[in-house]
């Protein structure tokens, strides 16, 4: 009951996630809204969730992990409502980013509890294991729910679907999570925090309206130029400044680093995948919202299988194996989507997705085990957040890449070339991290001291 619970904000999180891709095209028809406003319905979510989420476990460890869990359920519950009123594309979009508000709540705060209920690291990684595969279970229906929802009562039906998954997730929380001692709260960094969003807000408005408006254009070039300077005097306070968004004794784990940076890696290749996959059903082969969800159900139906299957191996072999095994499968299976094209049956590509999404579905309870156990009970939030907030920075950018590569390329074939490409490189990438990072024979990663 408690990894119900504790799961049950990022169901709804994952349940909206992929049922709001197979509603793309209803969306687009019934507001009017083009290619670079459906990118924004996407990424606006996930651009104020990645922004926010270093808030929301500083936050978490100030008011308490089992409060700040429940208000953001109530957040995300709001915002829900909103985006199933919103009259315009605008007004979903503005909706979405509330959504995401209350992702970077409970987000931290639902992992640090987890981590902080188990009684030892092999209960812990098992735990992790389960909670994947939920999660994962959620991700499963997300497409056929939402395929049925739309196709019998429009898509704003997916909103509402939260209200009461949020309303049963409060009041377990309330009956069910025990608070554990509050963590030694640290400074807030605010300014920090502030240089961080509005950098990665300029990032998402340069990737997404850049082939709209023109990458020379004035608005794209000046984003984009505020981007790098934003990030990197954000960069330079958290080196140097007083104070910092994570703690100290975090930046000095590789493999905390390594599993940070795994996570935009495989967020960019999962939502880029899931985006474009679900365009090429809907434009090249003229699937409605249910045919798209049924097609995606296998996809993603074998993340929870491994999810299940990594969670036993970790607690008997470490993270290593995992993550290696799962990383270089999704190399492999992205390789051979880059010759789909216009011709290729719907089933192939499915195909191809369903066995990316197998690998990596063993890689992620491995990451969150190595990034948990890095930080410890004593930063358990902060951790929790770091992870999340890449993932999400990953997702983020993987969606308006995706939009950019449907902007830019020609056909399917041109398209899917590029896109599942730059998937492969990026998981190769994650590859070599682990290699080179993520130590041999452990069956956890070491978590280092707790002093700042």
């Amino acid at each position: 009951m408690l990894l119900l619970t504790l799961a049950l904000g990022f169901v709804m999180a994952m349940i909206d996630v992929t049922a709001v891709n197979t509603a793309l095209s209803d969306i687009s028809t019934d507001l009017h809204v083009p290619l670079a406003g459906l990118v924004w319905v996407v990424d606006g979510y996930t651009l104020t969730f990645a922004a926010l989420l270093l808030s929301g476990g500083a936050l978490a460890d100030r008011v308490g992990a089992k409060r700040a869990y429940g208000g953001g359920l109530l957040v995300f519950i709001a915002g829900s409502a909103l985006c199933a009123l919103a009259p315009t594309g605008t007004t979903l979009v503005a909706a979405r980013l509330v959504q995401g508000v209350g992702a970077a709540l409970f987000m931290p705060a639902s992992l640090s509890l987890l981590t902080q209920s188990a009684p030892t690291n092999a209960a812990r990684a098992r735990m992790f294991g389960i909670w994947s595969a939920i999660v994962s279970a959620a991700a499963t229906v997300g497409p056929l729910a939402g395929g049925l929802l739309v196709h019998g009562f429009g898509w704003r039906s997916i909103f509402w679907l939260n209200l009461p998954l949020g309303l049963l997730g409060v009041a377990l929380t309330r009956r069910v999570v025990r608070a554990p001692a509050p963590a030694a709260p640290r400074p807030l960094a605010l300014f920090s925090h502030a240089l961080s969003a509005l950098a990665l807000a300029a990032l998402a408005f340069g990737l997404i309206e850049g082939p709209v408006l023109g990458w020379t254009s004035l608005p794209v070039g000046s984003a984009l130029s505020g981007a790098v300077l934003l990030g990197g005097w954000a960069v330079h306070r958290e080196r140097h400044g007083a104070t910092s968004m994570l703690p100290r004794a975090l930046y000095g784990s590789a493999a905390f680093g390594a599993a940070v940076a795994m996570g935009f890696l495989i967020n960019f290749a999962v939502f880029s995948q899931l985006f474009v996959i679900s365009l090429f059903l809907q434009k090249a082969h003229g699937a409605g919202a249910l045919e798209t969800g049924l097609r995606l159900l296998p996809m993603m139906a074998v993340t929870g299988v491994s999810n299940l299957l990594s969670g036993r191996v970790i607690a008997r072999h470490g993270v290593r194996l995992p993550l290696l095994t799962g990383l270089g499968g999704g190399v492999v299976a992205a390789l051979l989507l880059t010759g789909a094209g216009d011709g290729t049956p719907a089933w192939l590509v499915v195909a191809g997705g369903t066995l990316v999404f197998l690998s990596i579905g063993f890689a992620i309870p491995a990451m969150t085990a190595t990034v948990m156990q890095a930080g410890g009970s004593a930063h358990a939030n902060s951790a929790a957040a770091a992870l999340n907030a890449n993932r999400q920075v990953g997702a983020l950018v993987g969606v308006a890449v995706a939009g950019t590569v449907l902007h830019v390329a020609p056909d399917w074939h041109a398209r899917m070339a590029l896109m599942f490409g730059l998937t492969a490189a990026g998981f190769a990438l994650a590859w070599l991290l682990v290699f080179y990072h993520v130590g041999r024979g452990a069956t956890v990663v070491a978590p280092r001291p707790v002093t700042q």
